[in-house]
């Protein structure tokens, strides 16, 4: 039995196959990312899900791609929480830039292949191998255009009440906005980039309005600027995009790209599927 993972900060989607590609089954446990979880809890969010638990001895291989996995520490701490769970697994780790690619690049395909959810960041994939010049120094210092980007921001504004009257009265009838909550949630708590990042369902909910406008359009113009741009001639290329803030908000992103004259290729929200037809095809 095989594994096949794509792991976000938020969810971690689990696809099992046999020898053969056959789906036996699927389940979903919570975000993996070793840069931001423990030790303890990365173990405490595996073996706490009953089906993972109950085949662990029978899993044969892993194929996990993650956030968080482009350098090799983050590889090793989870190499420590898998081995004794999965004993007789051999485990791959990589970065969840490979799933995105595995995803929407057809075989030999060139593209720009971008992450924009929880998390973001931009690859080159050559058609056989990806390229990243710009090393993640992960949410607080980059991730432009993500939904932890946006849920800082927007509460940057409420705070600093940059954001429209009618606006800030409906953000804080939905969300806890007390500064004794919202600061347990990002210094004391794991995961503070998945808890900024659920600020951003509100920003697509009312994508339509002016001041939603402004913000996401700023968010996608930084994303271009800081990742896209780094690479050269990124005209000549399909850009395709994975991740539920590109998903969501894919006609205000195709409406920046298009200002700036690239070419918007496919967009996907989870690369899951994509990433089990990869690992059928060459099973």
């Amino acid at each position: 039995m095989k594994l096949i993972v794509d792991s976000g900060s938020t969810k971690t989607d689990w696809i099992a196959i046999d020898d053969n590609g056959d789906k036996l089954f699927e389940t979903q446990t919570l975000g993996l990312n070793p840069q931001v979880l423990t030790e303890h809890v990365l173990e405490e969010r595996i073996i706490n899900n009953y089906d993972l638990y109950q085949v662990r001895k029978k899993v044969s291989e892993i194929y996990f791609y993650g956030a968080g996995c482009g350098t090799e520490p983050p590889k090793e701490l989870l190499l420590k929480v898998f081995n004794p769970i999965f004993i007789n697994a051999k485990i791959n780790i990589k970065e969840d830039t490979y799933a995105a690619v595995y995803s929407c690049c057809k075989a030999g395909e060139k593209a720009i292949v971008s992450i924009v959810g929880t998390g973001s960041n931009c690859s080159f994939f050559d058609g056989k191998k990806v390229h990243q010049k710009v090393t993640s120094l992960g949410y607080i210092l980059m991730d432009d255009a993500s939904g932890n980007y946006f849920g800082r921001q927007l509460l940057r504004d409420f705070y600093f009440n940059k954001m429209p009257l009618e606006l800030s009265t409906k953000f804080k009838d939905e969300f806890n906005l007390q500064p004794e909550n919202i600061k347990e949630f990002l210094y004391k708590k794991p995961n503070p980039n998945t808890y900024l990042a659920k600020f951003a369902k509100f920003l697509v909910e009312n994508k339509d309005l002016k001041y939603s406008k402004n913000l996401i359009t700023k968010g996608f113009e930084l994303f271009v600027e800081n990742q896209i741009y780094q690479f050269k001639n990124p005209n000549e290329f399909p850009l395709h995009f994975v991740g539920s803030i590109s998903f969501y908000l894919q006609e205000d992103l195709e409406k920046v790209l298009k200002s700036k004259g690239l070419k918007m290729g496919k967009v996907i929200k989870k690369p899951i599927e994509g990433l089990v037809s990869h690992h059928q095809s060459i099973a």
